[in-house]
């Protein structure tokens, strides 16, 4: 496939010299857009028969780089954080939500069931049913529509779903020979039975065993399937960096106009009020280009600035049936529409959900790009947004890959992760759903757009994409 894709890539459309255009742009291009948008009519996705299911609130704790001011606490206080910040900005009373549902993705093994116990530890009635999920990097949209699944059944009214990542303190176990033999000893009935265990215990069994950081189909790390992904489609190294660094200035730009509404202030324990994320630095090209490949050595193409980073964070989203968010008093903030599901060959493909996801979602909403105002696409690498857009955009790709008779098209970036992205933001793997699912709500409010579509990649070759309404204002 790798030699196929790049033969056929290599005469893409796609310029690296928007990636300077979009960085330096003012953020100001999204009053244009919503100029634009707003002389457009079109029709409501709502269906005859069919629950009208909305978003009513959503917020995350700050991202931060893991190692840094969360890294003395647990993934379950982080979650708990997020949802008694969802508590404080809807006023939601304890006792009135049907089922919770989190999303993470590195278990603590001390809180497996980790939805329950930040439930508990929130204030959360403890009749309401909480369970946890795991779907890679797309948990918490799992979440979240498990959460839309339940209502649509007629199984509840109100959801909340969140996600929570915590790399600053992951489990770390005894190598497998060290483990069997301490269940040993615990089963041992006789001292000579202990010291005889105890003796057969060599330097080799006190190796420690890391969580994986590989697809355990193809012991390939992500990053490593990134830098050949990014080969395939002839990304290179220069695009990735322009596409960072716009990452980034977006991020800066929106964070300083106050326009990540969804981030919560926290007060971390024994330490100081958190209420920004610290991953965002702006850079600049020649900064960019000094560094060299983290995974394919020394010719590859990823690095450690074009890649998203290690980051603790957690989020949390309210959804309720229409019906009941308006009988509470509350204004919702977006209908949350069609959504898919997809998988693909985690070698060669690992990273190409959004290429995937977009059409099929698309389709079945009845829409097509041109009806979408808002892009919140999940930026794993610069190299893998860059291969999705290029994959969206070849007719080659559509035929071969999707049985498609025709390329879907790719987004115009004056529409594409305006706010930053996973990039700059940061990316706790489990909670990154809510944030694109919340931004593109966000977006659409104040963009005048109608509608807008959350897509993201995930371990194992998986994907996800949504299409969002945006709730009459």
């Amino acid at each position: 496939m790798a030699s196929m894709l790049r033969n056929s890539m290599r005469c893409s459309p796609i310029s690296p010299a928007w990636a300077v255009q979009c960085a330096t742009r003012s953020l100001s291009t999204t009053a244009q857009l919503q100029v634009q948008v707003q002389t457009k009519s079109k029709k409501s996705l709502s269906r005859p028969g069919m629950k009208n299911i909305v978003l009513v609130e959503g917020v995350r704790t700050p991202f931060l780089l893991s190692g840094t001011t969360y890294s003395d606490m647990m993934p379950h206080d982080l979650a708990r954080a997020a949802l008694q910040g969802l508590l404080h900005k809807t006023a939601l009373p304890k006792d009135a939500v049907d089922y919770i549902i989190y999303g993470t993705v590195i278990q603590e093994v001390k809180t497996s069931n980790i939805a329950r116990e930040a439930a508990l530890g929130a204030g959360f009635s403890d009749k309401i049913p909480s369970h946890t999920v795991t779907m890679a990097c797309i948990s918490s949209n799992q979440a979240m529509t498990t959460g839309v699944g339940l209502i649509a059944a007629g199984q509840c009214d109100t959801i909340v779903a969140g996600g929570v990542e915590f790399m600053s303190d992951v489990p770390i176990r005894h190598s497998r020979k060290m483990r069997k033999t301490m269940l040993s000893l615990n089963k041992a009935k006789t001292i000579g039975q202990r010291l005889s265990l105890i003796g057969s215990i060599r330097m080799a069994h006190l190796t420690p065993e890391l969580p994986a950081v590989a697809e355990f189909s193809t012991a390939e790390t992500m990053g490593h399937s990134a830098d050949r992904l990014a080969a395939a489609f002839g990304v290179t190294r220069l695009e990735q960096d322009e596409f960072a660094l716009r990452s980034h200035t977006l991020a800066k730009k929106a964070q300083d106009a106050g326009l990540l509404e969804d981030v919560i202030s926290f007060k971390v324990p024994g330490r100081d009020i958190v209420s920004k994320d610290n991953g965002i630095r702006p850079s600049s090209m020649e900064q960019l280009a000094k560094l060299k490949a983290a995974f394919v050595k020394p010719h590859g193409t990823v690095t450690a600035a074009n890649s998203s980073f290690l980051t603790d964070g957690a989020s949390a989203v309210l959804i309720m049936s229409e019906e009941k968010a308006l009988s509470m008093g509350y204004k919702p903030k977006a209908y949350l529409r069609d959504f898919v599901y997809v998988s693909q060959d985690p070698k060669d493909q690992l990273l190409l959900g959004p290429a995937y996801g977009t059409p099929k979602v698309l389709q079945r909403a009845g829409l097509t790009m041109n009806d979408i105002d808002v892009f919140e696409f999940h930026e794993a690498f610069a190299g893998q947004i860059m291969a999705n857009l290029k994959a969206m955009d070849s007719d080659w790709f559509a035929q071969t890959y999707m049985g498609r008779t025709s390329k879907v098209g790719a987004p115009p970036m004056e529409k594409f992760n305006l706010w930053g992205g996973s990039l700059s933001l940061g990316h706790p793997f489990g909670a990154t759903g809510c944030r694109l699912v919340t931004t593109v709500a966000h977006r659409l409010q104040r963009e005048g757009g109608q509608y807008g579509l959350v897509a993201a990649c995930a371990a194992g070759g998986q994907g996800h994409a949504m299409v969002i309404e945006a709730y009459p204002q």
